[in-house]
């Protein structure tokens, strides 16, 4: 399995990177990287003979911190910026309907299990809601379970 990126490679981090405890300093969760950083690979390395991780400097925070290859992109690569990620919590921000009948009311908690970022029309998220999951669209989310949305690191406004 050979690596994707090589030394001094420019990165971006595609999801915020949490402390898993390996990282000295920070509690456990503490976030480390937000989503959208970019940084420089420092090292390759494996973890139990079988993931690569990467070593990567972040300059604007001066971190070093472990990725996996799945959390980085090439630097220059597409990167559309989302207002949620994995394990989000959110609500209907509209009412959702299979087929005329209505399955999530505004309001209706649910949890981002996956994030679509290359969806036609823009970012795209399965939210499992009670009793089934979805495909929604982003303009059809908000900020729920008294989270505070993550945001992102475009500047971009959220809709």
């Amino acid at each position: 399995m050979p690596p994707c990126f090589d030394y001094g490679d420019p990165v971006r981090v595609v999801r915020n990177v949490r402390n898993d405890g390996t990282y000295p300093g920070l509690d456990t969760g503490a976030p480390l990287i937000r989503r959208g950083s970019l940084g420089f690979v420092h090292n390759v390395g494996t973890f139990l003979q079988d993931q690569i991780i990467y070593a990567v400097h972040f300059p604007d925070t001066g971190r070093v911190v472990g990725c996996r290859e799945e959390e980085l992109i090439p630097a220059g690569a597409d990167w559309v910026p989302t207002r949620f990620e994995s394990r989000d919590k959110v609500e209907a921000a509209r009412r959702l309907a299979i087929g005329g009948e209505v399955v999530a009311e505004p309001g209706t908690g649910g949890e981002v299990v996956r994030v679509l970022r290359d969806a036609p029309g823009g970012p795209t998220y399965h939210v499992r809601f009670p009793d089934r999951t979805l495909q929604v669209p982003e303009s059809a989310l908000r900020t729920g379970g008294g989270q505070g949305d993550v945001g992102d690191t475009s500047g971009k406004a959220g809709p």
